[in-house]
């Protein structure tokens, strides 16, 4: 009996150990809920699909180093998409604009991580983000405010370089590259577009 007991033991250890070398996509917040932890406020909140211009195009990629979608080295990342046309969710406060946001996807690490970020309509800064989904091993805690607040207040002018301006989660490097990529995208594409900037 000892020895199966022992058997079970050594299963048990396999499977745990297969679990954890595993990565998962977990769902954190649908787009209903993501919205309203964006804006708890607001009266309503519609969309507006915009597409870019070939001009906004160019300048998009001019600033962000060459491409709308940032693949590193290292990544095993599905493949994402170069998105041209963009759904941004404008929160209103009566007849006031409180807010901007828009839902990204940049390729994490093991799998593409799904942000939302929520600007300041007349800055295009950081008001709240956060993650909607991601399918990562180590890069859970990027979903934590303890990392997610270290965005708020910044935008696409500001230096975004992890270990520099940004702590990266120990041990998910690619995944805080892909986060701070994914603020600068998301502030210059609202300046493109509706600052005109």
């Amino acid at each position: 009996m000892k020895w199966l007991r022992g058997v079970r033991l050594m299963v048990s250890f396999a499977a745990v150990f297969s679990f954890v070398g595993q990565s998962f996509g977990v769902v954190i917040l649908e787009q209903g809920a993501a919205l309203k932890e964006m804006f708890p406020d607001a009266d309503k909140i519609v969309s507006e699909t915009k597409k870019l211009s070939a001009d906004e195009i160019t300048k998009a990629k001019e600033r962000l180093g060459g491409s709308l979608v940032h693949y590193q080295k290292g990544s095993s990342s599905a493949a994402v998409e170069e998105k041209l046309e963009y759904t941004f969710y404008i929160a209103t406060k009566g007849s006031q604009k409180i807010g901007v946001a828009l839902i990204e996807e940049q390729p994490g690490k093991w799998g593409p991580v799904q942000f939302i970020l929520a600007l300041d309509p007349a800055t295009a800064k950081v008001k709240n983000l956060a993650v909607m989904s991601y399918s990562e091993k180590r890069g859970r805690p990027i979903a934590g405010r303890n990392f997610l607040d270290q965005f708020v207040g910044k935008g696409s002018a500001d230096k975004l370089a992890v270990h520099k301006d940004i702590r990266a989660v120990s041990g998910a490097t690619i995944s805080s590259e892909c986060t701070c990529f994914t603020v600068r995208k998301v502030s210059t594409l609202y300046e493109l577009i509706y600052l005109k900037q």
